[in-house]
């Protein structure tokens, strides 16, 4: 008996152990590059790791939102991520209702398709070519539409669905709710979990768009602001940022352009984690074992 107290205590201390070491894998460079945006130039070139430091300075920052550009692109993307996110949320739920029910006469040639997008698809040029005949070349809508609903994400809905009992939907009917009603009223309150889960999925999706904004978005003012973050690096990396662009600085280094720019990137979506963190694990996770 002593012995098992004493394996379960070594295999809870390891376990903390390990835990702790990954967090640390993870966190640690989060706080490198938020430190180095932050950093002044003689604190950034007098240290090879930078964790915490020394001298503050927002020249960084002060650089990249000095562009009137910045503030037009972060609405934009902010617009593309609420947007597309309810969209496609709308689309997912709508689509994984009747094909989580058995009496859907077509549940398994959709099904069929739903998978069957997952393992071929067509590729960029006819993606193009779709969205130019559309005539969504230069919209927002480009980056919405084409890409409302994801095969994996809908499956993991449909999964969810599947775990609410008939006879609920039954009693339901029994009451006069119709189906609409019945979706609307009954399954979405009863699914927030899994809607909680795909909003986050959706949201980080529409926020990091990129490749599809480069194919489909030629007017620069439309950029979104993963495209425009990529042109401020390339424009500080071609040396501009060391011709004293911020007032008071005479040299930026460009590695704290590229910490700041992946800061400003990212803290946004990070943010709304907390929010959806106490939905998150049960989403998933119910979502994804029951086929």
């Amino acid at each position: 008996m002593v012995g098992k107290d004493f394996g379960q205590r070594l295999f809870d201390v390891v376990n903390a152990t390990l835990l702790i070491l990954f967090a640390l894998i993870t966190i640690i460079p989060f706080i490198h590059v938020i430190s180095s945006s932050f950093a002044s130039v003689a604190d950034y070139n007098s240290k090879t790791f930078l964790l915490f430091p020394t001298e503050f300075s927002l020249k960084a920052y002060e650089y990249i939102f000095s562009s009137n550009a910045l503030p037009t692109s972060l609405g934009i993307t902010v617009f593309i991520t609420i947007v597309g996110t309810l969209i496609s949320l709308l689309f997912t739920t709508l689509f994984a209702y009747p094909l989580s029910r058995q009496r859907f006469h077509f549940r398994r040639t959709m099904m069929f398709l739903v998978i069957f997008t997952m393992i071929f698809q067509g590729g960029m040029i006819p993606d193009y070519l779709v969205v130019k005949s559309l005539g969504l070349l230069n919209s927002y809508w480009s980056l919405i539409i084409p890409r409302a609903v994801i095969a994996f994400y809908l499956i993991i809905m449909i999964n969810f669905f599947k775990n609410i009992p008939v006879e609920l939907e039954e009693s339901a009917k029994m009451d006069g709710c119709g189906d609409l009603r019945m979706f609307f009223r009954i399954m979405i309150p009863l699914s927030l979990p899994a809607i909680a889960t795909l909003t986050l999925f959706y949201a980080v999706f529409q926020w990091n768009t990129y490749m599809h904004a480069i194919l489909y978005i030629n007017d620069t003012t439309k950029w979104p602001i993963q495209v425009l973050l990529r042109q401020i690096v390339m424009v500080s990396q071609a040396g501009f940022v060391e011709q004293g662009s911020v007032e008071g600085e005479s040299s930026i280094p460009p590695e704290t352009v590229k910490m700041a720019v992946i800061t400003v990137a990212t803290v946004p979506i990070l943010l709304v984690y907390p929010f959806l963190q106490k939905y998150f694990a049960k989403g998933a996770l119910v979502g994804s074992v029951k086929g």
